[in-house]
Parts: C-alpha cells; structure tokens; sequence
C-alpha cells in the first residue's frame, strides 16, 4: 500500500450530551500494517474511538479519516446481522470473492442454454480475478473460518440465535471480507480458548492494521505491537504491547506520585502564604495567587485521573458442609446431548473455574443450578446454608430508562450489603461511578459500564455461592484485575465461566 498512514486524526474533539468531553484535541496517525490495542477505563471512549474511525459515529469536530479508498470492518460489541438470511448466507453476504465465484457458475449455466458474447466477456473476466485471488476454494475457506470460530449450523435463523453465537457469525462474516483496517470491539467475548486461540494466529498474521479493544490481556501481549491509552479526553500511544505499556506507566505513576508529593508541599507552603494576608493588590502578590489557584487544579485533575473501582464481595452466611452437589446429571436439547451423568461436588470457599468449548453446556448448567432449567435425568442439591447470587452473561434484569444509582440501589439512599447498611451512593461510588455520572441513563452505558452496574446489583445482594457466567466481558483490565482480588479474599465460594 503506498500510503504512510491508513487512518488520521487532527483536533478530534467529541462532548457528549451536557458537556463533558470524551476527546479532546486528539491527533494521531495510524500505519497501514500497525496492530494496536486500545485501553483504557471504562467510559474513557474506546468504543466510541472504534465506531468514529468506522465512520458510524460523525458528531464530532475536527478531522477523522481513512486514506482513500480504504476498506475499514468493524466488529462492534453487539453485532447486527441480517434477520431475512440464514447463518451461512449472512457469513457470505460480506464476502466478496464468494460472489465472484457464484457469479461465475451462474454464468456458466446460462452459457449452456444460451451462448452470449456479452457473457463470455463477464466470465471472462470473472475467472481471470479468481485466479488472480487464488480464491475457487473459497468454499472450504468459509466452512475452516466458521468451524474455527464454532458458529452454529449453516441452516440456523439467526433470529434464535444467542448473543455469543450472533457474535461469532459476525466476526466470521467481518474476517471473510477482508477488509484494509480491522476495528474490533471485544473479539473474543463468547470465543472458546481454541477458537480465541485461532484468531489471534489469523490477527498476527493480517496483512493490514489492526485496532483492538479487548480485556484479554495475554491476547493483547500476543496480537498487538503498539498500546493505545485513552485518559482524561487525550491518546497517549505507546510502540510495545501491553506488557511493555504496563512496564511504562508503572513507571510514570511513581513519577506523577513524586510529583504529587512535591506538588503538596508547595501548596501546603503556598496556602500559608494566602493564610498570611498578603495584599493581594500587588502584582508579585496577584501572580502568587494565580500560581496557587493553577497548582490546586492540577492537584484535583491528578486526584480525578486516580479514581477507579475498588470491589468488595460483602461476605454471605456460613456455608456449612453442603455447598452443592451434582449426581447423574442429564440434560439434551433435541439430539445434542450436553449431560450424561454429570457428578460432582463443590468444596467450600473454593474458586472452581468451568471450561469447553461452545455449546458445551456450561451456561445451561449454571440456569439448572438457579433453577431456570430442569435437567432431564439426575439430581442437583443445593445445601441449606446457601445463598445463591447469579451473574448471567446477558445483564437482562437492567432497565433501560433507570439511571446507574437507581439501577444499583433501588433507589434508596441506604441499601442493604449483604448484612450491613451503607449509603447506597457511597456502594454505587465503589465501583467507580462518580458524582454526576450516578445519573446516567443504563441505555447510554458502554459495555464495561453496564456490566459494572449488573456486577454491583448482584454482588450487594451478600451471597455465599456466586456463578459468574463471563463476568469479565467489556471490563476494562483494571477493574477486572480489582474483580480478580475481590474473588481471591471472599469468604465464600465462587463458580466462574470465563
């Protein structure tokens, strides 16, 4: 490609609704072959970042474009598919080469009933771009994408389909059209570790750029060359993946507390000198004061840019001996059988992690556990002195139209946490939803923000037995490392599909 650069940005600015800038000034130039991983906390505008460069989202000033004649493809966090296709006709409908190659036998059945020059020429040309494309296999490409990827049958509507198996249609249709520039949302949300593993091997070796927005931090070490920080409306890029960006900004944190510290003497010294009466008619006097007033901004923006979720598991009841025991379970779904004879029992506070591959069963186990499901054979025991809190991938219980403090407490100024009362707008700030931000409509959240609400709605109600069915989707890496420790130092026991 000749261009230098695919993507540029130059005095990007967004505000959202009310005001407050998400970006601001932001320039940037992006290499045609670049892997990039962008981070950043939840709500610093990674997706948004993803669907401006996609073209979707144009409320913005500044400049924000392609190199011409690029072709950009996006994977956004939750997919929209063709509801009038089926599975293998929405994968194909992206793929160019596909159509080449159906475009050419359709020819060549019209020629047997019909010999036309016009159509010679067509077909002609058509064969000469799929052997230019090396692409009469595209067939056995298409069906080695969609099993990698373990995407439902080819006949299924994708009106029944679940969120994962709509995502993992979507990211083998947006793979096959092979696109210049890959903007992509939380890949491997939903993706089994073989499938994850075969899309970072296709990622690492995509000719063109890649730009990624993932919790998956060894994902990110392996795929990426280049680190994105989204903070405070500004990009700081980073040449190195996340290992070496992590390195780094540990690094100029100790550095930024260095100059914290500093920075408090001279306003403590500073605020003595105000304390003083000094006349503030006097020139000397006037710079002084500006000089203070300037040091106390710079001190609360540091403060605002430290904030992050700081998650406690309120501890539930004792558990006693029985936690939950499994024996003989069966369960199937038409011919697909996804139980035979399941045994087994849960230790108290133990950490038990749940893996296989898609269509395993892992999230109809949970939905038998709580109940929502009735297996077909066996039996599951769920012992007396537990209490059950279920984190479900699908955060369905979140109303729209309620903001994040009403969605979190219900709307009450103190709320129960497990066993204690607390202001409900001191929990609702644990996780990392400040002030104003409180009011926020659920409607407007990005993923990792709606799922920091579903986790503090559930995790208040102080269960002893939590299942986390993919708890960690959309977080950003710092409050998924904070989940992590909360996990590690609660009392009770935890059932994780991840």
């Amino acid at each position: 490609m000749a261009q230098q650069y695919i993507f540029q940005m130059q005095g990007l600015t967004k505000a959202f609704p009310g005001g407050k800038k998400i970006f601001e000034n932001i320039w940037l130039s992006f290499y045609n072959d670049a892997k990039i991983g962008v981070v950043g906390v939840n709500g610093s505008g990674k997706s948004t970042l993803l669907k401006i460069m996609a073209g979707l989202d144009k409320e913005f000033s500044g400049e924000a474009k392609a190199a011409d004649g690029i072709k950009r493809g996006y994977l956004e966090q939750e997919p929209q598919l063709d509801d009038s296709l089926n599975v293998r006709e929405n994968v194909e409908a992206w793929c160019e080469e596909k159509q080449w190659v159906n475009r050419f036998n359709a020819i060549a059945m019209e020629m047997a009933e019909d010999y036309s020059d016009d159509l010679m020429a067509e077909m002609t040309a058509l064969q000469e771009k799929i052997d230019a494309g090396d692409v009469w296999d595209i067939d056995s490409r298409i069906e080695m994408a969609m099993d990698a990827l373990r995407c439902p049958p080819d006949d299924w509507e994708v009106t029944n389909l679940s969120g994962g198996e709509k995502r993992r249609v979507a990211l083998a249709r947006l793979l096959l059209s092979k696109p210049d520039m890959l903007l992509m949302d939380e890949p491997t949300n939903h993706l089994d570790a073989e499938s994850v593993a075969w899309l970072q091997h296709h990622l690492e070796t995509f000719p063109g750029c890649v730009i990624l927005v993932t919790h998956d931090r060894y994902f990110l070490d392996q795929v990426t060359k280049w680190t994105l920080e989204l903070d405070r409306g500004k990009g700081h890029p980073h040449e190195g993946n996340y290992s070496s960006w992590l390195e780094a900004k540990q690094k100029r944190v100790v550095q930024e507390q260095s100059e914290s510290e500093a920075r408090q003497r001279a306003l403590t010294r500073e605020l003595e000198w105000v304390r003083s009466g000094a006349k503030a008619r006097q020139a000397k006097s006037k710079a002084r004061l500006a000089a203070y007033e300037r040091m106390v901004d710079e001190q609360d923006a540091q403060r605002g840019a430290q904030t992050h979720a700081v998650i406690q598991i309120p501890p539930g009841p004792r558990l006693g001996n029985v936690v939950l025991e499994v024996d003989g379970l069966q369960k199937s779904y038409g011919d697909k059988l996804l139980f035979n004879g399941l045994t087994f029992k849960l230790p108290p506070n133990g950490i038990v992690g749940v893996i296989g591959p898609n269509g395993a069963g892992k999230s109809t186990l949970f939905r038998m556990i709580t109940g929502q499901e009735t297996p077909d054979g066996g039996t599951i025991r769920v012992g007396e002195t537990v209490k059950l809190a279920y984190v479900d991938q699908s955060r369905d219980d979140l109303k729209p139209d309620e903001t994040i403090w009403q969605a979190i407490s219900g709307g009450t100024d103190i709320m129960m946490v497990g066993k204690r009362e607390i202001n409900s707008r001191a929990y609702v700030g644990s996780f990392n939803f400040k002030g104003g931000d409180q009011q926020k409509k659920v409607g407007q959240l990005s993923g990792g923000e709606r799922n920091r609400v579903h986790l503090a709605k559930t995790l208040a109600s102080g269960g002893n037995l939590i299942l986390l069915d993919e708890p960690t989707n959309d977080l950003d890496i710092e409050t998924l490392q904070n989940l992590e420790e909360a996990l590690e130092d609660f009392a009770g026991c935890a059932v994780v599909i991840s």
